[in-house]
């Protein structure tokens, strides 16, 4: 049986959960990062246990919650590999511990309240078979979603390094990455508490051999962090930092005004 934990994990520490079955079957290993989630968290794990493809890896890194997240956790342990409870210092502290955790040759991230379809990671491993070049990333597109699950648009585009500097092309929900891109750039900056993400990848220069998927992977809940201001600033500092000062405060600008405007079309 997979250990489980409610122990602080060791960072250097990677403990062999799982292994890829063969080579045409990989680990993927998908991480997700909680907190007083037990509204949200039923929709994820159903979406977990339903899945497919089987040769899945589950990674929970709790924040020290105080509702029922963790008794949610505990009864769904035939599909949790590894979890883990204790304060941490935001989600991408929470992504750090998980990534550090992993054992699959593929990592994904999914929220709380976010869920596959359930063909996703078989579409992933099927389309990574299928091609001849080695891949570090693939994008796919993303549903956003209310907590009533209405569809409110979509969102998902390659990893295209000509419009990913300028803005995040793909949601992390939708995407499948590689270890060799955590072992080649290390992890989560996590003094940034709302586009680490983002930062990461802007951190690669574009030389990220990546692939895409145009079909829809994945259900995103609406009112994560980084749809917030902070976001946007976050965003700003990030451009700037890697050398687009003044196209940057214009896209701050810019990024400011739709997200004023947006909820009175959109009503979110």
């Amino acid at each position: 049986m997979p250990s489980k934990s409610i122990n602080p994990p060791s960072i250097n520490s990677v403990p062999v959960l799982k292994k890829s079955a063969q080579e045409w079957a990989p680990l993927i290993t998908i991480i997700t990062a909680t907190f007083n989630a037990a509204k949200e968290l039923p929709r994820t794990i159903e979406s977990i246990r339903g899945q497919t493809y089987k040769n899945i890896e589950w990674i929970v890194v709790d924040g020290g919650s105080t509702d029922e997240t963790i008794g949610l956790i505990q009864q769904n342990e035939d599909v949790v590999d590894y979890w883990v409870s204790e304060p941490d210092d935001g989600i991408y502290d929470a992504w750090n511990k998980g990534v550090s955790k992993a054992s699959g040759e593929w990592i994904a991230f999914l929220g709380a309240g976010d869920s596959y379809k359930p063909e996703s990671i078989q579409l992933y491993v099927n389309a990574i078979a299928a091609t001849s070049r080695i891949q570090e990333l693939v994008c796919s597109q993303v549903n956003l979603v209310n907590s009533g699950g209405m569809i409110l648009r979509t969102i998902g585009a390659p990893f295209d390094w000509n419009k990913f500097h300028k803005y995040m092309t793909f949601a992390h929900v939708g995407a499948l990455h590689h270890r060799v891109l955590f072992e080649r750039y290390g992890l989560f900056d996590t003094s940034y508490r709302s586009s680490a993400d983002y930062e990461f990848f802007m951190r690669t220069g574009g030389d990220v051999k990546s692939l895409y998927l145009d079909v829809v992977t994945s259900d995103m809940l609406i009112g994560g962090v980084s749809s917030s201001y902070q976001g946007i600033i976050e965003t700003y500092v990030i451009q700037k930092k890697y050398g687009a000062s003044v196209a940057a405060l214009l896209r701050l600008w810019l990024a400011y005004t739709k997200r004023f405007i947006r909820p009175l079309f959109r009503g979110y």
